[in-house]
């Protein structure tokens, strides 16, 4: 296993082959402290061999098979060691997808934005139905927090559905085994992770083209109308699933929708599509949509201080997603806390910079080169802008900014690497502060 992490999945496919009596080894970058949670659930086991702290190219030889973490590079000697030496190079979500019964119905959810939400509403949706009508057990599976998808086999019985959140990293594997889900959704493509594909746009697009590449006849792929548009230029129409467009003006307007901002009603408009496509009513998807509150970071109302909302959107780590977020709270415009940046994955700020100055009254950037370019792209402001090294003295700074009226709105539009071990992290984090106020 290259790659075990601190998030959970990896520790749970670890677990998983362990206990099946694999002969594991083990190797991350992360050192034996940076892995300590990871590692104390995994010690009952005997059968696990770890080589910490960095990568031995004599590991990636004499092995049956190797499975890789999202985000091992595409140009990593260590799986070209493994490709030359005839190992299979597997990833968590696919190698479940190709071990999985063919009865078992796999619906995908891609796109640079949004696909967490879909994917759960979804999810949601479909156990609505298992109540009514389906009678077929509902998971979910893929890039889910702390959750790992090969475990799911043992779970998983012929004629059941899993509903896998898929990142471009994840694709790569379904690339490689040539397979795509029977429902593939495609929520969007915008600029993102270009520090790991080199600001090569074309490479991002392939491996979140995987999701329908390899599609049968009598698939589904569902989009909306703007990214359909670009699939069908860049594969020249041959698309073998059945194409359904997604569009947000045909959600019923008396539906009691929890979720803010037109971005989330494109989600759920792509949920509809697809729970749609396997046979749900609109009477059972209305109530699903009317009852789902969203996700943890995800334009998350955390609590009201003397006044004062807080928001916690961590996993905005794109210009577009802070422009969709700070868009879905434009009656607060003028009112606007924003805390962002920090690390950067070469993506460009002119239009956050527009937005952000339209927006809000102060803007709390966390250190790193992201933050810089932020800076860069705002120019002269007529609201205070302040770099922190950690989310206690940013709090402190944005706290002493609001009042009554006023969004505190985390919102970051970059990584989260430096200050923070991870989004997830830095969400945690702002939440803990939040929660101290009185």
């Amino acid at each position: 296993m290259m790659g075990l992490g601190i998030l959970g999945r990896g520790v749970n496919v670890a677990n998983f082959l362990a206990e099946c009596g694999a002969e594991l080894t083990i190797t991350d970058l992360k050192n034996e402290e940076q892995l300590a949670s990871s590692l104390k659930v995994l010690k009952k086991f005997s059968n696990i061999k770890y080589v910490l702290g960095r990568h031995d190219l004599a590991d990636f030889s004499g092995k049956d098979v190797i499975i890789k973490a999202a985000g091992v590079p595409l140009d990593s000697p260590f799986i070209a060691e493994a490709r030359k030496n005839n190992i299979p190079v597997e990833m968590d979500a696919s190698l479940f997808v190709k071990l999985s019964t063919s009865d078992v119905d796999i619906i995908g959810v891609t796109g640079t934005r949004g696909k967490s939400t879909v994917t759960h509403l979804i999810f949601d949706i479909l156990r609505h139905a298992q109540e009514k009508f389906l009678k077929r057990k509902v998971f979910l599976g893929g890039n889910v927090r702390g959750l790992a998808t090969l475990p799911l086999l043992k779970k998983i019985k012929p004629n059941d559905v899993v509903v896998m959140e898929l990142d471009s990293w994840q694709l790569q594997g379904f690339g490689d085994a040539r397979i795509s889900p029977q429902v593939a959704v495609f929520t969007n493509l915008m600029n993102d992770h270009q520090n790991y594909y080199k600001n090569d746009m074309e490479k991002y697009f392939a491996d979140k083209a995987n999701i329908y590449r390899w599609q049968k006849k009598g698939d589904y792929l569902i989009t909306g109308a703007k990214t359909a548009k670009l699939i069908k230029e860049k594969e020249k129409n041959d698309i073998k699933g059945r194409l359904a467009i997604a569009d947000s003006k045909k959600i019923p307007r008396d539906w009691k929708v929890k979720l803010l901002g037109k971005h989330n009603l494109q989600n759920i408009a792509l949920a509809v599509e697809a729970t749609t496509a396997l046979g749900v009513k609109e009477n059972v998807i209305k109530k699903a949509v009317e009852k789902f509150k969203g996700l943890p970071g995800r334009l998350e109302f955390i609590k009201e201080v003397r006044g004062v909302k807080f928001y916690n959107d961590t996993t905005a780590t794109t210009p577009e997603g802070v422009i969709a977020g700070l868009e879905a709270l434009k009656k607060h415009k003028g009112k606007i806390i924003l805390l962002g940046g920090g690390a950067d994955k070469e993506l460009e700020y002119d239009e956050y910079a527009k937005a952000v100055k339209k927006s809000v009254k102060a803007l709390v950037l966390f250190r790193g080169l992201a933050s810089n370019k932020i800076i860069a792209a705002l120019g002269k402001t007529k609201f205070p802008v302040e770099v922190f090294d950690s989310m206690k003295s940013a709090m402190k700074f944005a706290v002493s900014s609001a009042k009554k009226g006023d969004v505190v709105l985390l919102s970051p539009g970059a990584a989260s690497f430096g200050v923070f071990k991870n989004e997830f992290d830095r969400g945690d984090q702002f939440n803990k502060a939040v929660k101290r106020l009185k």
